[in-house]
């Protein structure tokens, strides 16, 4: 099952060159681990609801396992401060949904669960 690495960042008006730098370099710490990027920054984004004043970054993994063992690795730990120097942002790791999921099936699940606690 995939899992994703997403980002919120909030990057300034002008990028440092560090953080340049660290594009350039994404991308060979991710090839190990199976990496790919789905979103790099939105900066085409329809908002609709809520606020979204941040950067959107998505990337896919092929497992959570490989997407903990890419941000864990000496080579993405040595880069990311060139990052986190100049932007801030919130970062998790999220398991995706397996194949087949539907949401209904896990609203019933949900409804008997709490029928049963109630």
């Amino acid at each position: 099952m995939s899992a994703y690495a997403i980002g919120n960042l909030f990057p300034p008006a002008r990028l440092d060159d560090e953080v340049l730098t660290y594009m350039e370099r994404i991308q060979s710490t991710l090839d190990p681990f199976d990496g790919r990027f789905l979103v790099h920054g939105a900066p085409e984004r329809a908002v609709l609801e809520g606020e979204w004043p941040g950067a959107l970054v998505v990337i896919r993994f092929p497992s959570m396992a490989a997407a903990r063992d890419w941000y864990a690795s000496p080579d993405y730990q040595a880069l990311l401060p060139l990052r986190t120097r100049h932007m801030s942002g919130d970062v998790l790791l999220v398991d995706g949904v397996p194949e087949g999921y539907h949401a209904a099936a896990t609203a019933a699940a949900l409804r008997e669960a709490q029928g049963a606690a109630g």
